[in-house]
Parts: C-alpha cells; structure tokens; sequence
C-alpha cells in the first residue's frame, strides 16, 4: 500500500507542480487516502450487514469505529512529525523501539499475505460467474445447465492465470505497473457502489425481498461485532497514510486532521451505501461476495466483475512485492552476517524463490478456504494492529517524551491505552471466531 501511495504521491506532484521539489496538495492527498482505502473489500459490506443484524447496528458500528479510525490516522500523522520518519515501520520502531518495530514488520507481513489470499478468492469467485456468462453466450442456456468438467473448474482457470499472468508481474525486483492500473481499485468500487444503487431501485418488487427480518434486533454481541473485521479491512489506509503526510506540503496537525476527516467520511459514504442496499436487495440470502448474488448474464455486474478481476490482478504483484522485501531483506541480511558478501545471483534467487512459494501457498489457500468472509476476519483481526495497537502505542511511547501539560499528557495516554485495549479485544475476537468457523467447516 506504500508504494501505490507513494508511486501515486509522485504522479500527483510532478503534474501539479512546476517546482523544484512539487509537494502534495489537499486534494491529491484526500484522493489518495481514498485509493489506498477503497478496494476488494467493499464486496463484503452487504454481507457483513446482514451478519451485524441488520442496517441499524451496522451503521452503528461504522460510526463508533469511525472515531478509532480517524483517530489512528492523526496520531500516526503526529508521530510521523515528531520521529522525523516516513514509512510506518520506521515510525513505530522510531518511536516504540526495536522490539515492537519487529512485530510491526512481522504483522505487516502476514497483512499482506493474508490480503493477496482475499485477492485470489475474488479473482476465484469473478471467474465462476464470467465462465458461466461465457457458456451461456456461447451456448444460449441457462446458467443452471453448464456442464462440469475439470477444464471449467473456476480453481483451474485461476491456476492458469496466477502461472501466466500473476507469477510473470511478480518475479520482477521493481514493478511500474501501478503507474498506469492503480487508479481501476477506487473505479471499480465506485462503479459498484453506483450499480448496487441502481440495481436496487429497478427492481420489479421490494415488497416480496424486504421482509420484516431486515429489521431484527441483534442476537448476541458476537453478531453485531461481526462487522468490525470488513470494516477495518475497508477502511484500512493507515500503512500508507504516513508515506502520504511526509509528502503533504502543508503538514499542519489541524489540516491533517481535515484530510483524514474528509477522506473517511467518502469512504464511509461509499461503503454504508453498498452494504445498506446490497443487504436490502438480498437480505439474509446475501453472499459474503455481494456480486456472486447477481446473475452471470447481468451486463452492469459482469462489467464490475471485470474492473474487480483487472484491478485486483495488477495489484497483487504490488502487495506481493512489499511482503517479499520483508522477508528478502531479512534474508539477506543472515546470509551477510554469514559470508560477509551477497551476490546479485543470490539475491535473484532468493527473490524468485519467494515469490513462487508466496503465489503456491496463497493460491492454495484461496482454493480451499473459498468463502470472503472467514478470509476477510482474519485480516481484519491483524488490520486491528495498524489501526488500534500501533497507533496507541505511538501515542503512549510519544507522551512519555514530549514536552506537554501534565494534564494532556494523562488525557492523550489514557486515549491511547483505550485504544490498544480495543484493537487487542477485536484482534482477539476476530482471530477466534475466524479460527472456530475455520475448524467447524473443516
């Protein structure tokens, strides 16, 4: 996410600019916050709605974690400033320490594996429903009566694609792809929010779809908690929201705040929109993929299927790439300590061994843990790091150095304590119920 952000911080300044060295405005900085923002998992909404029991608690939920959300992003600012760094692990290590500047690197890590896994489900799930659009162009059938062969298994054609397309994009030490794809993530969310709208309202009843069970109250803090995982992966930009105020020309703590305000009230728009339709169209029988409940011979959908697949293909070597360099440059620095020397022939190796086995076990697990939503709780759960733990212990760490009041001080730490309890309790949460679906479908 920090080199989208960056790469498209770079883009924005050359072309806004005439200077020698072009900063980052208001508007590109709210246009990137939404870039980093907006993505895959908006086709969990409608899903984690219905889960939540119904829209009331959902908004609910999104309105009380908007506050936490905002909140990490300011202190991450904050922290940024006072650190001098650019990069959220050189932040946290800055001003946290060395011990949990590891586990940053360690959760930022599987983040990313876990996000190319929920990539490869969505890639799966397109793929089933643009098979079967093709089949019934082809043959003129009904979607129920496409034959089964292993050739036609969506698993097949997403091996191919990850042997032919993905693996190929990945193995590269630098990728510019992003330069001219990264933009189809914040298009294809948008265009999907619009056609859930518009899908909603010409349908011929709503009478016979919205049934009285939309309404129901929630049965259990389990179920209205349920939502917080696809709403911290939604709404997670915090990785990249460092890469983007060390760029910004005016870095300010009030205009941060603003950008992060403005930035999270479209996302919250965009995504309350979708999951508040999506659910009402299809109520409880809403897939946890809200375009596997449409039909496969659906122009407007088959459309978003494709700006999804697209988007999603160009940016999983990107996620792949930030992961690697972890791992990489964790590799290399052992085999240093070692033979006091290392080789571009070993550092290509390592690189493509990496990349192989990142792709095979990601691929693996996308073929057989097929549903979003347990995919999508595991990566809310770490996403809770990023945008509770860390940022509270930035917070906590940066109060015991800065020079403020006593009684700011005792105030902005207890916030911060407050805020690692919340992301220690849904990371918790989210994890076992994950682990628990998991173990009871297998």
């Amino acid at each position: 996410m920090e080199e989208l952000a960056r790469e498209s911080i770079s883009l924005l300044a050359r072309s806004a600019s005439h200077a020698d060295s072009p900063r980052l405005g208001s508007f590109g900085a709210v246009f990137i916050m939404l870039k980093s923002a907006l993505g895959a998992g908006l086709l969990n909404f409608p899903w984690a709605f219905q889960k939540a029991g119904g829209v009331t608690t959902a908004v609910s939920v999104e309105l009380v974690s908007l506050v936490f959300l905002i909140s990490g992003l300011v202190i991450l600012g904050y922290a940024s400033s006072v650190s001098r760094q650019k990069t959220y692990q050189d932040v946290v290590r800055e001003v946290c320490g060395g011990a949990v500047g590891q586990l940053c690197e360690v959760c930022f890590c599987f983040n990313l594996f876990m996000i190319c896994v929920a990539f490869l489900v969505v890639v799966q799930d397109q793929l089933e429903k643009l098979c079967i659009s093709f089949y019934q162009a082809v043959t003129g059938s009904s979607e129920g009566e496409m034959p089964y062969h292993w050739y036609t298994d969506q698993r097949f054609a997403l091996f191919i694609m990850c042997l032919f397309i993905i693996l190929p994009l990945s193995i590269p030490k630098e990728i510019g792809i992003q330069k001219y794809t990264s933009v189809l993530g914040t298009l294809a969310a948008t265009y999907l929010c619009v056609a859930v709208i518009v899908k909603y309202y010409l349908m011929e009843s709503h009478v016979a779809i919205i049934t009285p069970e939309h309404s129901q109250g929630v049965s259990s803090w389990g179920s209205m908690f349920s939502v917080v995982p696809t709403i911290c992966f939604g709404f997670q930009c915090h990785e990249a929201c460092i890469a983007i105020y060390s760029s910004m020309e005016n870095q300010k703590l009030f205009h941060w705040v603003v950008i992060s305000v403005v930035s999270m009230f479209f996302c919250l728009l965009i995504y309350t929109l979708t999951g508040v339709y999506g659910f009402l169209t299809f109520g409880r029988a809403v897939a946890s993929d809200i375009l596997m409940s449409y039909p496969g011979d659906d122009v407007v959908i088959i459309i978003s299927r494709l700006l999804f697949g697209i988007s999603i293909i160009t940016i999983y070597p990107i996620i792949l790439l930030l992961g690697r360099s972890v791992i990489l440059n964790l590799t290399l620095r052992i085999q240093r300590r070692r033979l006091g020397i290392v080789t571009h022939s070993f550092e290509s190796r390592c690189r493509v061994v990496l990349t192989v086995i990142w792709i095979t076990i990601t691929l693996l697990i996308a073929m057989f843990v097929p549903d979003m939503g347990d995919v999508i709780s595991v990566i809310g759960g770490i996403s809770a790091f990023f945008i509770f733990i860390f940022p509270g212990l930035c917070l906590v760490f940066t109060m015991q150095t800065e020079s403020v009041s006593p009684r700011v001080r005792v105030i902005l730490t207890v916030w911060g304590v407050i805020t690692i309890v919340v992301g220690a309790f849904i990371f918790g949460q989210s994890t076992t119920i994950a682990v628990m679906e998991l173990c009871h479908k297998f």
